[in-house]
């Protein structure tokens, strides 16, 4: 084979912004990993000689598709669908299904993409997917929501299975709508399968899945501020964010001594300077899950608590900082606020939640700061587990799945102070070693097959 020519970094990423037009969320999340990769494989002949990263940059197969439904007025809805099957060379494509307005090619893209190293980060065998649809389930009846779930699965059945591609629910996509495509997929296929993960218990879900990405991150954090010589004790956390992930990282990092003092949606955030107790988060989950409200209906329950519309939390004072909602969240100017207040670490609860600016300020600051692949992957490693346990045809204990979760974000911690520790100064670039490593993984998969 033909030794291929070097490209270097500016070049590589134009030439992924070409092929990948009006596509800025896949070509940031390329080049944030790019950033770190490039000089790993700096001297490592055979990644360049098969075009190891320009191949991950290339999705195996985009897959678009109509969705028509009815409305309870009788009125037809046509959304679009889409899955996004990024890389399956370390085993079956793994990644959720979001459905939520904003939902587009290169959102998708760009899910898919860090899921592919965000899975291998895991150890489990899972390769990276991402699925979804523009449709907003808010607002919308149970019937609604059902037929939608339906018309969608009838397409997407196509595209998945236990040994092709498990998707997982996501931002809009819950335990009922889960419910929904699994009884879909069952009634198309006649067959019983661990096709999706996140489902009921009572039909082959796992425990703690809900609370597994909030608690990983909160576990991963720990990890972090131990090669400090920290813990949580006395330490002040805004989380943005008022769904599951926020919910359960605020839970947890409660639990480990910490004081979360913020929650927020799209309507702004809550500030309860008395932190956020077991009771209060309870009420928070009632308010999210049963009456689907908004976070503003917090202050008014809680007179101590003060609502802040249009606004994301950044501003408060605190230690530490856990975006918890949405891509890029927080801003270049919001990273300068959190600096300049003394946060000494920063852990993405949600994918990408930090533009690129706001990542290299705080790789620049040298504080803690963990990347949504790693801090994040708690979530996708108890989805792996139920895929275990779905094949085995049996169902792990509570206190068993748990401490699984905390191996895995343990180990995920190791590997990224393995590749991102920087000899001699005891700081460790949690986004480098996150990128290597999970790379690293892929990419040695993908020469063991040779060029597919």
């Amino acid at each position: 084979m033909a030794v291929a020519d070097h490209v270097d970094l500016p070049k590589f990423i134009e030439g992924v912004r070409k092929r990948n037009p009006g596509q800025d969320e896949f070509t940031q999340a390329v080049q944030e990993v790019a950033e770190d990769v490039f000089s790993f494989i700096q001297d490592k002949e055979i990644y360049h000689e098969y075009q190891i990263l320009r191949r991950m940059a290339e999705p195996d197969r985009v897959v678009s598709f109509r969705v028509c439904w009815e409305d309870d007025e009788g009125n037809i809805r046509v959304q679009r669908g889409w899955r996004v099957q990024n890389n399956n060379a370390i085993g079956p494509y793994k990644g959720g299904i979001r459905f939520h307005p904003s939902v587009t090619e290169s959102t998708l893209k760009f899910l898919a993409f860090e899921q592919t190293f965000k899975n291998a980060l895991t150890g489990l065998p899972m390769g990276g997917a991402k699925g979804g649809a523009n449709f907003n389930p808010r607002g919308k009846s149970d019937h609604e929501v059902m037929r939608f779930c339906q018309s969608f699965m009838t397409e997407l059945y196509r595209h998945v299975g236990a040994d092709v591609d498990v998707p997982a629910g996501d931002i809009g996509v819950g335990a009922r709508e889960i419910g929904y495509m699994f009884g879909q997929h069952k009634r198309i296929t006649n067959s019983f399968t661990g096709v999706l993960t996140g489902k009921g218990i009572e039909y082959g879900g796992s425990l703690i899945r809900t609370e597994a990405t909030g608690y990983g991150t909160a576990y991963f954090l720990a990890e972090m501020l131990k090669t400090r010589g920290w813990d949580f004790e006395g330490r002040t956390v805004v989380v943005s964010g008022a769904g599951n992930v926020a919910v359960h990282a605020a839970e947890k990092i409660t639990q480990l001594g910490g004081t979360v003092v913020t929650l927020s949606d799209s309507e702004g955030f809550v500030h309860d300077p008395k932190g956020f107790d077991a009771d209060k988060l309870a009420w928070v989950k009632a308010l999210r899950n049963q009456r689907r409200g908004r976070i503003s209906e917090y202050a008014k329950e809680f007179p101590e608590a003060e609502f802040f519309p249009g606004r994301p939390p950044w501003a408060v004072t605190c230690d530490i900082a856990v975006p918890c909602a949405t891509q890029n969240e927080l801003t270049e100017e919001d990273a300068r606020v959190l600096l300049g207040n003394g946060c000494v670490a920063v852990a993405e609860g949600a994918n990408m939640p930090c533009t690129l600016e706001a990542a290299h300020l705080f790789k620049s600051a040298e504080i803690l700061y963990a990347p949504g692949k790693a801090a994040n992957a708690g979530g996708v490693a108890v989805s792996g587990l139920e895929i275990s346990q779905n094949m085995a045809r049996m169902s792990w204990k509570q206190h068993e799945v748990e401490q699984l979760l905390v191996d895995i974000m343990t180990d995920i911690h190791q590997r990224c102070v393995e590749h991102g520790g920087r000899a001699g100064t005891g700081h460790v670039d949690y986004v480098r070693g996150a990128n290597v490593a999970g790379f690293k993984k892929v990419a040695d998969a993908m020469l063991a097959f040779g060029v597919v």
